[in-house]
Protein backbone atom coordinates (compact mmCIF):
# COMPACT_ATOMS: atom_id res chain seq x y z
CA UNK A 1 0.00 0.00 0.00
CA UNK A 2 1.22 3.49 -0.79
CA UNK A 3 1.65 5.78 2.19
CA UNK A 4 0.05 9.19 1.97
CA UNK A 5 2.76 11.45 3.33
CA UNK A 6 0.54 14.21 4.62
CA UNK A 7 -1.01 13.09 7.90
CA UNK A 8 -4.63 13.87 8.68
CA UNK A 9 -4.48 15.70 12.00
CA UNK A 10 -7.55 16.32 14.16
CA UNK A 11 -7.86 19.32 16.44
CA UNK A 12 -7.87 18.78 20.22
CA UNK A 13 -11.18 17.78 21.76
CA UNK A 14 -12.45 19.00 25.08
CA UNK A 15 -13.13 16.78 28.03
CA UNK A 16 -16.60 15.28 28.38
CA UNK A 17 -16.94 13.31 31.59
CA UNK A 18 -15.23 9.94 31.02
CA UNK A 19 -15.58 9.94 27.24
CA UNK A 20 -14.13 12.33 24.64
CA UNK A 21 -15.82 13.50 21.48
CA UNK A 22 -15.01 11.60 18.30
CA UNK A 23 -12.09 12.76 16.17
CA UNK A 24 -12.78 12.05 12.49
CA UNK A 25 -10.93 11.81 9.19
CA UNK A 26 -11.48 10.41 5.71
CA UNK A 27 -11.14 6.77 6.78
CA UNK A 28 -12.97 6.69 10.10
CA UNK A 29 -13.03 8.06 13.61
CA UNK A 30 -11.64 7.43 17.10
CA UNK A 31 -12.11 8.54 20.70
CA UNK A 32 -10.85 7.77 24.20
CA UNK A 33 -12.87 6.60 27.19
CA UNK A 34 -11.68 6.15 30.77
CA UNK A 35 -13.04 5.16 34.16
CA UNK A 36 -12.32 7.13 37.33
CA UNK A 37 -9.02 6.36 39.03
CA UNK A 38 -9.09 3.45 41.48
CA UNK A 39 -7.74 3.92 45.05
CA UNK A 40 -4.34 2.49 44.05
CA UNK A 41 -4.01 4.95 41.17
CA UNK A 42 -4.97 2.54 38.38
CA UNK A 43 -7.05 3.96 35.54
CA UNK A 44 -8.75 1.65 33.03
CA UNK A 45 -9.59 3.09 29.66
CA UNK A 46 -9.63 2.38 25.94
CA UNK A 47 -9.03 3.80 22.51
CA UNK A 48 -12.07 3.17 20.30
CA UNK A 49 -11.47 3.07 16.54
CA UNK A 50 -14.24 2.87 13.95
CA UNK A 51 -12.97 2.46 10.37
CA UNK A 52 -15.40 3.39 7.62
CA UNK A 53 -16.71 0.63 5.36
CA UNK A 54 -13.88 -0.73 3.22
CA UNK A 55 -11.11 0.65 5.45
CA UNK A 56 -8.89 -1.21 7.92
CA UNK A 57 -6.79 -0.31 10.93
CA UNK A 58 -3.97 -2.32 12.46
CA UNK A 59 -2.86 -4.71 15.21
CA UNK A 60 0.12 -3.85 17.43
CA UNK A 61 2.41 -4.98 14.60
CA UNK A 62 0.75 -4.38 11.24
CA UNK A 63 2.67 -6.98 9.25
CA UNK A 64 4.27 -6.00 5.96
CA UNK A 65 2.61 -2.58 5.66
CA UNK A 66 0.49 -0.19 7.69
CA UNK A 67 0.86 1.76 10.91
CA UNK A 68 0.57 0.31 14.43
CA UNK A 69 -1.62 2.24 16.90
CA UNK A 70 0.26 4.44 19.36
CA UNK A 71 -0.91 6.30 22.46
CA UNK A 72 1.35 8.96 23.95
CA UNK A 73 0.65 10.79 27.20
CA UNK A 74 1.67 14.37 27.87
CA UNK A 75 4.81 14.38 30.08
CA UNK A 76 4.60 16.05 33.45
CA UNK A 77 0.95 15.16 34.14
CA UNK A 78 1.84 12.45 36.67
CA UNK A 79 0.13 9.69 34.65
CA UNK A 80 1.97 6.76 33.03
CA UNK A 81 0.77 4.38 30.33
CA UNK A 82 1.25 0.83 31.61
CA UNK A 83 -0.02 -1.25 28.68
CA UNK A 84 -2.29 -1.34 25.65
CA UNK A 85 -4.10 -4.59 24.78
CA UNK A 86 -5.32 -5.76 21.39
CA UNK A 87 -8.30 -7.92 20.39
CA UNK A 88 -7.68 -10.83 18.04
CA UNK A 89 -6.95 -9.46 14.53
CA UNK A 90 -7.45 -11.07 11.15
CA UNK A 91 -5.03 -11.41 8.27
CA UNK A 92 -5.48 -9.30 5.14
CA UNK A 93 -3.65 -10.20 1.92
CA UNK A 94 -3.23 -7.78 -0.98
CA UNK A 95 -1.01 -9.26 -3.66
CA UNK A 96 2.18 -10.27 -1.86
CA UNK A 97 1.52 -7.99 1.13
CA UNK A 98 0.13 -9.49 4.33
CA UNK A 99 -1.22 -7.34 7.16
CA UNK A 100 -2.87 -7.92 10.53
CA UNK A 101 -5.69 -5.70 11.63
CA UNK A 102 -9.39 -4.95 11.82
CA UNK A 103 -12.00 -4.02 9.21
CA UNK A 104 -14.61 -3.23 11.85
CA UNK A 105 -14.99 -1.14 14.98
CA UNK A 106 -12.36 -2.13 17.52
CA UNK A 107 -11.64 -1.13 21.12
CA UNK A 108 -8.08 -1.23 22.49
CA UNK A 109 -8.14 -1.40 26.31
CA UNK A 110 -5.33 0.37 28.11
CA UNK A 111 -4.16 0.69 31.71
CA UNK A 112 -2.76 3.88 33.23
CA UNK A 113 -1.06 4.52 36.56
CA UNK A 114 -1.44 7.81 38.41
CA UNK A 115 2.03 8.46 39.77
CA UNK A 116 1.40 11.88 41.31
CA UNK A 117 -1.97 11.84 43.06
CA UNK A 118 -1.45 15.41 44.18
CA UNK A 119 -1.94 16.73 40.64
CA UNK A 120 -5.34 17.25 38.97
CA UNK A 121 -6.36 14.05 37.20
CA UNK A 122 -6.35 15.40 33.65
CA UNK A 123 -5.55 12.92 30.91
CA UNK A 124 -3.85 14.58 27.94
CA UNK A 125 -3.21 11.93 25.31
CA UNK A 126 -2.25 11.79 21.65
CA UNK A 127 -3.42 8.83 19.55
CA UNK A 128 -1.78 7.96 16.23
CA UNK A 129 -3.19 5.21 13.99
CA UNK A 130 -3.31 4.17 10.37
CA UNK A 131 -6.51 3.83 8.38
CA UNK A 132 -6.03 2.16 5.02
CA UNK A 133 -7.96 1.30 1.90
CA UNK A 134 -6.04 1.81 -1.35
CA UNK A 135 -3.70 4.13 0.51
CA UNK A 136 -2.74 4.45 4.16
CA UNK A 137 -3.68 7.70 5.87
CA UNK A 138 -1.88 8.47 9.14
CA UNK A 139 -4.48 9.77 11.60
CA UNK A 140 -3.43 11.71 14.70
CA UNK A 141 -5.68 13.32 17.29
CA UNK A 142 -5.20 14.91 20.71
CA UNK A 143 -7.64 14.16 23.51
CA UNK A 144 -8.19 15.77 26.91
CA UNK A 145 -10.20 14.03 29.57
CA UNK A 146 -10.91 15.17 33.13
CA UNK A 147 -10.85 11.95 35.12
CA UNK A 148 -12.65 13.57 38.05
CA UNK A 149 -15.47 15.17 36.12
CA UNK A 150 -17.75 12.14 35.81
CA UNK A 151 -20.83 11.94 38.04
CA UNK A 152 -22.42 8.70 39.15
CA UNK A 153 -21.45 5.29 37.82
CA UNK A 154 -20.01 5.24 34.25
CA UNK A 155 -22.30 2.46 32.96
CA UNK A 156 -21.64 2.98 29.26
CA UNK A 157 -17.87 3.11 29.68
CA UNK A 158 -17.90 -0.06 31.81
CA UNK A 159 -19.98 -1.89 29.21
CA UNK A 160 -17.60 -0.85 26.43
CA UNK A 161 -14.55 -2.00 28.38
CA UNK A 162 -16.13 -5.28 29.47
CA UNK A 163 -17.09 -6.11 25.89
CA UNK A 164 -13.59 -5.22 24.66
CA UNK A 165 -11.96 -7.53 27.21
CA UNK A 166 -14.08 -10.44 26.02
CA UNK A 167 -12.41 -10.04 22.62
CA UNK A 168 -8.85 -10.22 23.95
CA UNK A 169 -6.81 -13.41 23.43
CA UNK A 170 -6.59 -15.87 26.30
CA UNK A 171 -3.54 -16.27 28.48
CA UNK A 172 -1.75 -19.67 28.32
CA UNK A 173 -3.65 -22.48 30.04
CA UNK A 174 -3.41 -26.23 30.60
CA UNK A 175 -4.99 -27.03 27.23
CA UNK A 176 -3.66 -24.11 25.16
CA UNK A 177 -0.03 -23.03 25.52
CA UNK A 178 3.45 -22.88 24.00
CA UNK A 179 5.32 -25.97 25.23
CA UNK A 180 8.75 -25.15 23.81
CA UNK A 181 10.48 -22.81 21.37
CA UNK A 182 13.97 -22.18 20.01
CA UNK A 183 15.82 -20.41 17.22
CA UNK A 184 17.25 -23.09 14.92
CA UNK A 185 19.10 -23.49 11.61
CA UNK A 186 21.62 -20.79 12.47
CA UNK A 187 18.87 -18.57 13.87
CA UNK A 188 17.02 -18.54 10.55
CA UNK A 189 13.94 -20.42 11.86
CA UNK A 190 11.76 -20.29 14.95
CA UNK A 191 10.80 -23.81 16.05
CA UNK A 192 7.65 -24.09 18.15
CA UNK A 193 5.74 -26.68 20.11
CA UNK A 194 2.10 -25.92 20.92
CA UNK A 195 -0.52 -27.60 23.08
CA UNK A 196 -3.78 -26.97 21.23
CA UNK A 197 -7.39 -27.29 22.44
CA UNK A 198 -8.83 -30.77 21.75
CA UNK A 199 -10.33 -31.08 18.29
CA UNK A 200 -9.01 -27.75 17.03
CA UNK A 201 -7.85 -27.37 13.41
CA UNK A 202 -4.31 -26.47 12.38
CA UNK A 203 -3.67 -23.07 13.93
CA UNK A 204 -2.88 -19.68 12.54
CA UNK A 205 0.31 -18.41 14.19
CA UNK A 206 1.63 -14.86 14.15
CA UNK A 207 4.87 -13.91 15.87
CA UNK A 208 5.77 -10.23 16.31
CA UNK A 209 9.38 -9.39 17.04
CA UNK A 210 10.70 -6.23 18.73
CA UNK A 211 12.26 -5.28 15.39
CA UNK A 212 8.73 -4.76 14.00
CA UNK A 213 8.85 -7.95 11.90
CA UNK A 214 5.95 -10.43 11.83
CA UNK A 215 6.34 -14.14 11.09
CA UNK A 216 3.45 -15.60 9.08
CA UNK A 217 4.72 -18.75 7.37
CA UNK A 218 4.62 -22.27 8.83
CA UNK A 219 6.78 -25.17 7.62
CA UNK A 220 6.55 -28.87 8.51
CA UNK A 221 3.57 -28.56 10.86
CA UNK A 222 2.96 -31.96 12.47
CA UNK A 223 1.60 -33.71 15.54
CA UNK A 224 4.23 -35.23 17.83
CA UNK A 225 2.72 -37.13 20.76
CA UNK A 226 -0.15 -34.66 21.08
CA UNK A 227 1.96 -31.54 20.57
CA UNK A 228 1.73 -29.45 17.40
CA UNK A 229 5.31 -28.89 16.23
CA UNK A 230 6.13 -26.37 13.50
CA UNK A 231 8.93 -24.22 12.09
CA UNK A 232 8.49 -20.56 11.16
CA UNK A 233 11.17 -19.11 8.83
CA UNK A 234 12.38 -15.66 9.84
CA UNK A 235 12.83 -14.74 6.19
CA UNK A 236 14.93 -11.93 4.79
CA UNK A 237 16.85 -9.89 7.31
CA UNK A 238 16.85 -12.66 9.92
CA UNK A 239 19.95 -11.15 11.55
CA UNK A 240 18.11 -7.89 12.14
CA UNK A 241 15.09 -9.75 13.52
CA UNK A 242 17.11 -11.63 16.13
CA UNK A 243 19.04 -8.50 17.09
CA UNK A 244 15.86 -6.55 17.80
CA UNK A 245 15.23 -7.67 21.37
CA UNK A 246 14.69 -10.58 23.75
CA UNK A 247 10.88 -10.73 24.02
CA UNK A 248 8.69 -11.71 21.09
CA UNK A 249 4.89 -11.79 21.10
CA UNK A 250 3.10 -14.87 19.76
CA UNK A 251 -0.61 -15.08 18.89
CA UNK A 252 -2.12 -18.49 18.15
CA UNK A 253 -5.63 -18.83 16.71
CA UNK A 254 -7.09 -22.34 16.89
CA UNK A 255 -10.72 -22.59 15.84
CA UNK A 256 -12.81 -20.24 17.96
CA UNK A 257 -10.09 -19.69 20.56
CA UNK A 258 -7.00 -17.50 20.54
CA UNK A 259 -4.05 -17.37 22.94
CA UNK A 260 -1.31 -14.80 23.29
CA UNK A 261 1.92 -14.88 25.25
CA UNK A 262 5.57 -13.78 25.11
CA UNK A 263 8.65 -15.72 24.07
CA UNK A 264 11.75 -14.76 26.06
CA UNK A 265 15.23 -15.28 24.62
CA UNK A 266 18.57 -15.03 26.42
Amino acid sequence: MALLLAAAVALPHGARAAMTAWAENEGGRMRIIALPAEPDGTVRGALQIEPKNGWITYWKEPGQAGIPPQITLSPGDGIRLQKVEFPVPRQFTTGDVRDLGYDHAVTLPFTLTVEDKGQPLMLNASAFIGLCRNICIPFQADFHLDLKSGKGLPFEENLILDEARKRLPEKPSDDFAVTHYALTKGKSDLSLGLRLPPGSPSPQIFVATPAGHVLFDQVNGRDVDGTYVVDMPLGKGADKVTAGGKHWDILVIAGNRAMETALAFD
